[in-house]
């Protein structure tokens, strides 16, 4: 089976869930294709016990798709283009350093939260894991996921000056979040006399600061050139190039692919270049181009998602571990966002409750399951993998089925 024939089949599935959910669940997108596929893998397991011809195909699927792979290295990048695209611009920048403080110092507060109880909290499951592993989960389930948070806020009428600092918030802290990850890798994956504290320094200097100023240059490119023609077919390949050549470049640099191109995607969305660069007809067109790129890369990522059960290790108390992880993640982000919520809210008009807003509308998405997919077995992957999966689930269902009413609640 080639990959065509795979991405054919991924896309045959996305089409018929989708419809399934529009016609008749009319949830959100990303909620119901989510609930749809797992339904649906459920529904392969019963079979499988009279004939496992189709689990088999599906799990041959998923063997064929480095989910980790094809979600960092190549969905991310047009999905974050897509999302900070349409972000407002000016609403960021007044809202600008609370984003920088909750998509930087929240990220890392909460994973040393998180990795510190999970620590003591495992142990009472009768799993012992080391506490640089704990660590570690603490790093990959902290990022809230910019794709779910994107797909979901815009139906759940939260105030605009809430949705822009969780949105903006989100649109950065996944490329932090997978800089803070990778550096505890290091740790993890050797002794700590390999790694000093200007090798940390460094590695975190060059992925975020380089990642921030090649999406600066990259969008800077594509403005000169949006501005120099008038050719709506030829713009929106412009912006397409953009985000793959700056993608590639960004990998062979080692320096935040994700990060650049939210800054890209920030830059060329911006109104005033907007005004000066395109006419109304390429505005029309680049914003409907990036619209399908989003919704049809949301679609796939979420069938996936649900498809990825197949890969789990089904042990009872993996689960119950991943049930008691939810509180303990959702305590931690409240916990991470008292202090900057309480000092940037004398100086910006904050809606009430945005702490516990903050908290239960930043959703765990794709990006955490694909980090987990790439630890190791010496680092526990099976069960992390299995708690991730649970506190995944459980923020795009229940949370995101619930945001909208906790907002109308509270107001």
């Amino acid at each position: 089976m080639d990959y065509f024939i795979i991405i054919a089949i991924l896309v045959f599935m996305s089409a018929a869930f989708g419809y399934i959910n529009v016609r008749f669940l009319k949830l959100p997108n990303t909620i119901g294709l989510m609930v749809i596929t797992i339904v649906f893998t459920l529904a392969v397991f019963a079979l499988s016990y009279f004939d496992s011809t189709l689990l088999d195909a599906e799990k041959y699927i998923i063997r064929q798709i480095d989910f980790k792979t094809v979600l960092l290295d190549i969905m991310l990048s047009f999905l974050l283009f897509a999302g900070a695209l349409h972000t407002n611009f000016q609403q960021l920048k007044i809202q600008r350093w609370p984003i920088l403080v909750f998509s930087t110092l929240g990220v890392l507060v909460s994973t040393f939260l998180v990795g510190i109880a999970m620590f003591y909290f495992l142990p009472l499951f009768g799993l012992d894991v080391e506490f640089i592993y704990c660590l570690l989960f603490g790093a990959l389930i902290s990022p809230t996921d910019p794709i779910a948070v994107l797909g979901i806020l815009k139906k759940a009428g939260v105030p605009k000056k809430l949705e822009t600092k969780i949105v903006g918030e989100s649109l950065f802290n996944d490329g932090v979040g997978v800089v803070v990850f990778l550096t505890i890798f290091q740790f993890a994956s050797s002794s700590t006399s390999d790694i000093g504290v200007t090798d940390i320094v460094k590695l975190f200097g060059v992925e975020v600061f380089g990642g921030i100023l090649w999406g600066l240059l990259i969008g800077w490119i594509a403005y000169r050139l949006l501005k120099s023609i008038d050719d709506y077919d030829i713009e929106v390949i412009i912006t397409l190039a953009a985000v793959m050549m700056g993608t590639v470049v960004a990998q062979k640099l080692h320096i935040s692919a994700p990060l650049a191109m939210v800054t890209a995607g920030l830059v060329v969305g911006n109104d005033t270049i907007r005004n000066s660069a395109m006419s109304d007809i390429t505005e029309t067109y680049v914003d409907k181009f990036w619209e399908l790129i989003d919704i049809l890369m949301n679609t796939l990522l979420f069938v996936l998602i649900g498809m990825e059960m197949l890969v789990l290790t089904f042990e009872l108390n993996y689960f119950l571990a991943g049930i008691v992880a939810i509180v303990i993640v959702l305590i931690c982000r409240y916990i991470s966002l008292l202090l900057p919520i309480n000092f940037f809210k004398k100086k910006l008009d904050f809606v009430p409750n945005t702490n516990l807003i903050m908290t239960w509308g930043g959703l765990r998405g794709g990006i955490s399951i694909a980090l987990a997919l790439g630890l190791t077995q010496e680092m526990h992957r099976d069960l992390f993998l299995v708690i991730t999966y649970v506190v995944v689930v459980f923020s795009i269902i229940a949370q995101g089925l619930t945001v909208g009413k906790l907002v109308k609640k509270l107001e």
